[in-house]
């Protein structure tokens, strides 16, 4: 189905989406920040990160730290003691080896990361 979506609406819907994602991933505490890395190559730093480089990219003024803010619903460093559990070996060793260039064919290369800046238009 190919609908016309005018430049606004396109905004308002991915601003719904990435609203969404947000509060799931608030709503999910249990999805460690390193198992988001391992499976997608991103986590919630990195939203917070793209956020505050896309104000930067306006004019805006949003530090990270800010940036986090806004993704975690509180400052990072209360989330992480409310909510972050000491990863698993299995865990530390795809991060470690996702690092190295070993992750799978089907995830982010070796050297890039998620939180590398994506240039605009892309998705």
């Amino acid at each position: 189905m190919d609908h016309d979506v005018d430049h606004a609406m396109q905004t308002e819907l991915e601003a719904a989406v990435f609203r969404r994602l947000v509060a799931h991933l608030r709503q999910h505490t249990e999805v460690q920040n390193i198992d988001l890395m391992n499976l997608a190559g991103f986590c919630r730093n990195c939203l917070g990160n793209w956020l505050a480089e896309a104000a930067s990219d306006r004019g805006l003024p949003l530090t990270r730290d800010e940036g986090r803010e806004k993704i975690y619903g509180m400052p990072y460093a209360a989330w992480k003691a409310l909510n972050q559990v000491e990863a698993s070996p299995e865990a530390k060793a795809g991060f470690a080896a996702r690092e190295a260039g070993e992750a799978p064919a089907n995830r982010m290369p070796a050297g890039q990361h998620a939180d590398e800046r994506v240039p605009s238009g892309s998705t």
